[in-house]
């Protein structure tokens, strides 16, 4: 029978790489009977960490889905990677989640990534806590974590666990919302705990106003009264809780799992999501979740497993499903039939017979479905606003190394693009190379070593090609005889035309002004077909030819001898004779870059920006954290983030897009042709 989504709990954990999320997920599920022996990282053992590559490199790669059932309540917890390589994997599954527990290092305490998944949770308005993780190792400082929490995101952030003692010296944690005696504390702790209990109280009553009169009259509440409270005030924003405790110890998690349970909301307790009508796409519809109407659910991520295939993991959103049932893909207008639905522990499956709204489950082998679609009951086809991604930041181009290769490269490709919404493949249709891109070298290793490990596929990778340009700057002209006489029928055309420059990004434009017959209709027809070819390659570099003004104004034609190929042949080599003439340039695309660094560092970027010819737009500041936009070529970007991260020790990030095509400076060009040349002659060879 399906759970009632007011017993669910969606959470995603989030957190800086090594704060200890997947540890702390073993922890929970330990806790909450799931399992009954806790695994470790090290020991490559966990539930959420189970792929080859994360058991290898002992980091999460991928979002994982695990859960748990205690006090008849269902927790779902997302275990998601801390690495900006894998960003992909946490921006799908926000999208699932009805709460979010943010782990920070009590060594490391508030750091970039912290900021980054910080910044997410508040642009979806998600209800959050937050756990202090380590507070057994050396040079851990709650105090100093408290400080920086207070600082980066505000004053409601409240104290629920204060530990008693760090590293060598934790012996535990004392419960402020329970009201536990701080005898275990010494010193200067005991007069920060009752500070923090007092502040935990003061922002619980600020979520009820009866209650913060009663507190503004008394100076205090009951326990009772906190308890009643807290729930409202959490999902409310009115407080983030904030624990502290060890994760790899079970130290403080218990805890944690009582607040997760008794605190965070159910999906009934979110707000309304956004969908349109594929009839209608300008009209907005909001969607308050509800088991009592048709069924809907969006795909948030998608898994290739070895024995299972394709596995589309979704949130419903409306109504209820069941297994075998047949559904709509609304997003793409197909039918799909679910088959047995099912639900993940890790790689473990579950079976189940139906699920209602506000739950997560697990379909296998649609045929059509991909990560972001909505699936929803045939009569009702309302689209869930669709998951947006950020584009890939680095790019290598891949050639199978055999021909067995080349066969399983395309299956094998597909396979892990369907995974992994960050990974993008695509052929350039200029250089033709096959262009694998992804958010770091990292992110690109670990696709590349899926290639080789799931599929057999081995690939040379190298840096791609720039898809570089050319055009005219000035008007130039040519007046083109081809004669050709072979001892039987000859070919003769004589074109007449000029060329000019057009705006940045218009294209092509042919025009014909010839007058009088000199060049008859079907020949002018010719004339535009030489063009077209003569724009594939230019005259400086081979590089296609872009935003400029074919005219055809005159000419002459041989009663027997003019044919189409003749005229063909004449226009194009007139086009480049006219481009010669018309100070031809090499162009080279722009990238719009936004690189986000910590303050610290914001000189250090912007002049690593400038030395690669980039042009700073301006600086978006934030808490502790800079948003550097810039416009850089594309040329100096393909290994951007090896340098970005060598000087933000691993805490910058970067996204960029394409943005316009500009003219390649004089110094550059030369270098430009030359490997041109080069590349043309080993082809040759």
């Amino acid at each position: 029978m399906a759970l009632d989504g007011k017993f669910i709990r969606n959470v995603i954990v989030l957190g800086h790489s090594s704060s200890g999320k997947t540890s702390l997920v073993e922890a929970l599920l330990y806790n909450g009977g799931a399992i009954q022996v806790m695994g470790s990282v090290d020991g490559g053992n966990t539930i959420s960490d189970y792929n080859e590559d994360e058991i290898l490199r002992k980091i999460s790669i991928n979002s994982a889905l695990t859960f748990l059932n205690k006090n008849n309540v269902k927790v779902t917890i997302i275990d998601t990677p801390g690495y900006s390589d894998f960003i992909g994997e946490a921006i799908g599954a926000i999208n699932a989640a009805d709460a979010a527990l943010l782990v920070i290092n009590a060594v490391n305490g508030f750091e970039m990534g912290t900021g980054r998944f910080y910044k997410m949770i508040k642009e979806k308005n998600i209800p959050l806590a937050i756990f202090i993780n380590k507070m057994d190792k050396e040079n851990a400082d709650f105090n100093k974590c408290m400080d920086q929490i207070n600082k980066k995101i505000g004053r409601n952030c409240a104290c629920v666990t204060y530990p008693a003692g760090s590293a060598a010296q934790f012996k535990g944690i004392i419960n402020l919302l329970a009201k536990e005696e701080l005898g275990n504390l010494s010193g200067s702790d005991i007069d920060n705990a009752k500070k923090l209990s007092e502040k935990l109280a003061e922002n619980i009553a600020e979520s009820d106003d009866a209650l913060l009169e009663k507190y503004l009259e008394k100076g205090e509440l009951s326990h009772d009264e906190i308890k009643s409270a807290f729930r409202k005030s959490v999902i409310s924003g009115t407080v983030i809780p904030v624990l502290s405790g060890s994760a790899v110890s079970n130290i403080g998690v218990k805890e944690l799992l009582d607040v997760i349970i008794d605190a965070f909301p159910s999906p009934f307790d979110r707000p309304p999501v956004e969908a349109i009508n594929p009839a209608d796409k300008e009209k907005k519809i909001s969607l308050k979740i509800k088991p009592d109407a048709p069924f809907i659910a969006q795909v948030f991520k998608t898994i290739s497993d070895p024995y299972l295939g394709q596995i589309s993991v979704m949130k419903i959103f409306f109504g209820r499903i069941s297994s075998n049932a047949n559904v709509s893909n609304a997003t793409k207008n197909a039918k799909e039939k679910l088959g047995q639905i099912f639900i993940l522990n890790g790689k473990k499956e579950t079976q189940i017979n139906d699920a209602l709204a506000g739950d997560i489950v697990c379909a296998a082998k649609l045929k059509d479905t991909a990560t972001g679609d909505t699936l929803t009951d045939e009569k009702s086809p309302l689209i869930i606003k669709p998951i947006v991604f950020p584009e890939p930041a680095i790019s290598f181009s891949i050639k199978p190394k055999s021909r067995s290769d080349e066969d399983k490269i395309s299956g094998a490709l597909h396979k892990l693009t369907a995974e992994d919404n960050m990974f993008k493949i695509y052929r350039d249709p200029q250089t033709r190379e096959l262009i694998a891109s992804g958010m770091g070298d990292l992110h690109l290793m670990i696709m590349i070593n899926r290639l080789r490990n799931r599929f057999g596929v081995q690939v040379d990778i190298g840096t791609p090609k720039v898809a570089y340009k050319e055009t005219v700057t000035a008007q130039g002209g040519s007046q083109y005889r081809h004669k050709k006489q072979s001892g039987g029928a000859g070919q003769f055309a004589e074109v007449w035309m000029r060329v000019e420059p057009l705006q940045r990004g218009t294209g092509f434009e042919f025009v014909d002004e010839v007058v009088g017959g000199a060049i008859p209709a079907p020949f002018i027809v010719s004339c535009e077909k030489g063009v077209k070819t003569a724009l594939e390659s230019g005259v400086l570099a081979g590089f296609p030819v872009v935003d400029v003004r074919a005219i055809v104004y005159d000419g002459k034609t041989h009663p027997v001898d003019s044919k189409d190929i003749a005229f063909q042949i004449a226009a194009r080599s007139a086009f480049k004779e006219a481009c010669q003439k018309a100070k031809p340039v090499i162009l080279e695309p722009i990238m719009d870059v936004e690189v986000i660094v910590p303050d610290e560092y914001i000189g250090d970027i912007t002049g690593s920006l400038n030395q690669r010819r980039g042009r700073i737009m301006g600086v978006d500041p934030g808490e502790g954290i800079q948003t550097i936009k810039a416009k850089v070529p594309l040329e100096e970007m393909y290994k951007y983030v090896n340098e970005l991260k060598s000087i933000t020790a691993g805490t910058g990030a970067y996204t960029m897009r394409f943005s316009h095509h500009e003219v390649v400076p004089s110094n550059i060009v030369q270098t430009i042709i030359a490997s041109t040349q080069k590349t043309s002659e080993e082809i040759k060879e």
